[in-house]
């Protein structure tokens, strides 16, 4: 598992004032308000407010006073320290933990790794396995079992059949 988290990507300055619009990684922009420090381009900055509308923020900065420092942000992911997120609920994961992670079947036949993972009404996965990419979704009864420290993930074989192209 990572030490950080990608939350938001910098999409571009929002007024004269330093404001930075972001794009929201999370399930909600509203839980960008959780975060009192940010880390963009691998500098820490102290979050002085946010505001949202959908799936998008605008965060305040320490250090960001004006729309010329703000522009210097363009393009750059929002992360977080791990130890400053709040713990998910039971059977949810960060999608950083998933990557990378074996996906096998119930009785240990390896299916390949995950190399990507789409957010959507059944999250579509990507593995990979000899330099052939799968992808499945994941609908009812498809995934078993997230063991992430482990780094496994358990498929029903004969679902993950039927969803996986």
């Amino acid at each position: 598992m990572t030490d950080k988290l990608t939350v938001a990507t910098v999409l571009k300055p929002q007024g004269i004032l330093g404001e930075v619009k972001v794009k929201a990684l999370t399930d909600s922009a509203e839980d960008l308000k959780a975060f009192k420090k940010v880390l963009i381009g691998g500098v820490e900055y102290s979050v002085l407010s946010v505001r949202t509308s959908g799936d998008f923020a605008f965060l305040g900065l320490r250090g960001i006073a004006d729309r010329n420092a703000a522009e210097l942000l363009r393009g750059k992911d929002v992360e977080v320290n791990r130890s400053d997120i709040p713990p998910l609920p039971e059977g949810r994961y960060y999608i950083a933990d998933l990557l990378g992670c074996e996906v096998v079947t119930e009785k240990g036949a390896v299916l390949g790794k995950v190399t990507s993972v789409t957010p959507a009404r059944a999250d579509i996965y990507v593995i990979e396995r000899d330099g052939k990419q799968i992808t499945f979704a994941a609908a009812d009864g498809v995934i078993t079992d997230i063991d992430v420290y482990a780094g496994k993930i358990y498929v029903n074989a004969k679902r993950f059949k039927e969803v996986s192209l």
